[in-house]
C-alpha cells in the first residue's frame, strides 16, 4: 500500500491506465477495417519525430535537449497518418507498401536527425521499447489530455467511425463524409501512438491498440461491446503489467505486451474447448 504513495508509482499507474483505456478504442476501428499494422508504419514516423524535436531543442539551445521530443512526435505522427490515409484513399499505393516504406524511412530517418542532434541511437531506445518509469508530471497530465480527447472522440463518434470502417459504400450513400471520418481514425490512430509511446515504446505500440481487441473479440461479437471490454482489458493490462515491475526487474512494456499475448492464447484455448464440447452434444 506504500508503494502507492510512491510519486513514481502513482505517475506509472495513471499513465498505463489511461492509455490502456484509450489504446484499445483506435485499436478497435483499425481491426474493423483490416489495418491492424497502421500502428507499426506511423509509430516509425513518430520515432522520427522524436529526433526532430531533439535536433530541434538543440538548435534552440534548450537545458533539456528532449523538450521538443513529444510535439515532434505528434506532428510527425499525424502526418504520416494522413499521408497513408491519403494514399489509401486515393489508390495510388497498396496500404502495406505505404507502411512499409513508412515504417524504414521513419527509422532511417530518426537515426540521422538524432546524429545531426549530437545524439546517438542510444537516445531512442526509450522510445522504442518505452520508458514510463522516466516520464514527468508533465508527461503523464500530457498522456492524460490527449487520451481524454482520444477516448471523446472515438466513443462520441463511434457510430459514424464504425459505418466508415465496416462499409464506406454504405457510408457514403448515407451521407457520412467518408473521407473526413476515415482521416479522424488515422489521426486519432497517430495521436495514440504517441501517447502509448512512453508506456510501450514505439516497437510495441501496435499490440496495446490491436492484442486487447483480439482478445475481446473472442469474448463477444458486437462491435460496441468490443471496445468497451477491449478498454478494461488494456486497462488491467497494463496495470498487471506495471504492478508486477514493482517487484520484478522487468520491462514494463515488453512485459504488458506479453501478458497480453498469452491472455489471447488462454482465452482463444477456452473458446475452442468450449467449441468442441459444444459440436459434441450436439452430435
Amino acid at each position: 500500500m506504500n508503494l502507492l504513495l510512491d510519486p513514481l508509482v502513482q505517475r506509472m499507474l495513471i499513465a498505463g491506465l489511461v492509455v490502456g483505456v484509450a489504446a484499445p478504442i483506435v485499436g478497435t476501428y483499425l481491426v474493423q477495417r483490416r489495418m491492424a499494422l497502421l500502428g507499426d508504419g506511423i509509430g516509425h514516423v513518430a520515432l522520427a519525430g522524436v529526433a526532430a524535436g531533439w535536433l530541434a531543442g538543440s538548435i534552440a539551445g534548450l537545458a533539456e535537449r528532449d523538450a521538443l521530443a513529444l510535439p515532434g512526435a505528434i506532428i510527425f505522427a499525424i502526418a504520416g497518418a494522413a499521408i497513408i490515409e491519403r494514399m489509401r484513399s486515393r489508390g495510388t499505393a497498396a496500404a502495406d507498401v505505404v507502411m512499409a516504406i513508412l515504417f524504414y524511412g521513419g527509422i532511417a530517418l530518426g537515426v540521422l536527425l538524432i546524429g545531426a542532434s549530437g545524439g546517438t541511437s542510444t537516445n531512442l531506445l526509450g522510445y522504442l521499447f518505452g520508458s514510463i518509469s522516466t516520464a514527468s508530471w508533465q508527461d503523464v497530465w500530457v498522456s492524460v489530455i490527449l487520451a481524454g480527447v482520444i477516448i471523446a472522440i472515438g466513443i462520441g463518434l463511434r457510430r459514424a467511425l464504425f459505418a466508415v470502417t465496416h462499409d464506406q459504400e454504405f457510408a457514403s450513400a448515407s451521407g457520412l463524409p467518408v473521407n473526413a471520418l476515415s482521416m479522424v481514425v488515422a489521426v486519432l490512430a497517430a495521436v495514440t501512438i504517441t501517447v502509448a509511446m512512453r508506456v510501450v515504446g514505439v516497437l510495441l505500440v501496435s499490440a496495446l491498440m490491436i492484442v486487447p481487441v483480439a482478445i475481446a473479440q473472442l469474448l463477444t461479437h458486437s462491435f460496441n461491446r468490443t471496445m468497451f471490454v477491449a478498454m478494461g482489458i488494456g486497462a488491467a493490462l497494463t496495470v498487471v503489467g506495471i504492478a508486477i515491475t514493482l517487484y520484478a526487474n522487468l520491462q514494463p512494456g515488453a512485459l504488458i505486451v506479453v501478458i497480453g499475448v498469452l491472455t489471447y492464447a488462454g482465452v482463444a484455448t477456452a473458446a475452442s474447448v468450449r467449441r468442441r464440447r459444444r459440436a459434441r452434444i450436439m452430435t
